[in-house]
């Protein structure tokens, strides 16, 4: 089975169109995404409406439940705040419903899906150290966990200990348990602009990080153009 995972698509869709591009290549079986379709970007609507039909088993993200008011933006830095108002300005009703109704965790055989932490899920919490990284594995009844929501692709590895490892290529070995960030689609922020996605193959026991260029000056004008705040289409094309 080879799953195509996406997170952290904010509403930029010459990300997603190229992220699909590239895993359409890829014989993928099923398509997971891990949260925050919306937020920051110009074309929530459309980026949604392209998740839907590709079948895909979604999980909620914090700007997801922000935008359609099932948590606060009290917490939201100040552009992210603006970005949640206009974003629920920007879909419909039914796009509000389809996203409210979407679950925190998702479990298949293997593996776990969150958006942040799996510990209280619901606080949306950061997964970016080996403390908080330890909490996750605590609650984890798989052997992987695949996150987003920081929008850096990294892999904690526990054994006797827990380490870390910032390569793209992680083989899933026996006896070992791993929670793996598949980076952002739509506004990675590990310095590398390219979209950020990943590939996991259940019977070559192997995850893949994978990056697709796109058009981030397009992208960036339509952020520009629809009101947005600046710095959401700036860094884009610095990946920041």
């Amino acid at each position: 089975m080879r799953y195509g995972l996406i997170s952290d698509i904010h509403g930029n869709h010459e990300a997603l169109a190229a992220a699909l591009d590239f895993l359409d290549t890829q014989k993928i079986d099923k398509y997971l995404c891990l949260g925050d379709v919306v937020g920051y970007g110009a074309e929530p609507s459309r980026c949604l409406k392209r998740v839907m039909e590709l079948g895909c088993d979604m999980i909620a993200g914090n700007h997801d439940f922000a935008a359609v008011g099932k948590i606060s933006v009290d917490y939201f830095n100040i552009f992210a705040k603006e970005s949640t108002l206009w974003t629920q300005e920007h879909i419909s009703a039914e796009e509000k419903a389809l996203l409210a109704a979407q679950p925190l965790v998702r479990d298949y055989a293997g593996f776990t899906l969150v958006h942040g932490a799996l510990y209280m899920p619901q606080a949306f919490d950061y997964i970016q150290t080996i403390i908080d990284a330890l909490y996750s594995f605590r609650e984890l009844t798989e052997q992987i966990l695949f996150i987003g929501h920081s929008h850096v692709p990294i892999t904690f590895i526990e054994t006797d200990s827990i380490s870390f490892s910032v390569n793209d290529t992680i083989t899933i070995e026996k006896n070992k348990r791993y929670i793996i960030n598949i980076g952002s689609v739509g506004q990675p922020r590990d310095e590398d602009p390219r979209s950020c996605f990943a590939v996991y193959d259940t019977d070559a026991k192997i995850a893949r990080i994978c990056r697709a260029e796109y058009d981030i000056e397009a992208a960036a004008k339509k952020i520009i153009a629809a009101g947005l705040p600046e710095i959401n289409a700036e860094r884009l094309k610095i990946g920041r």
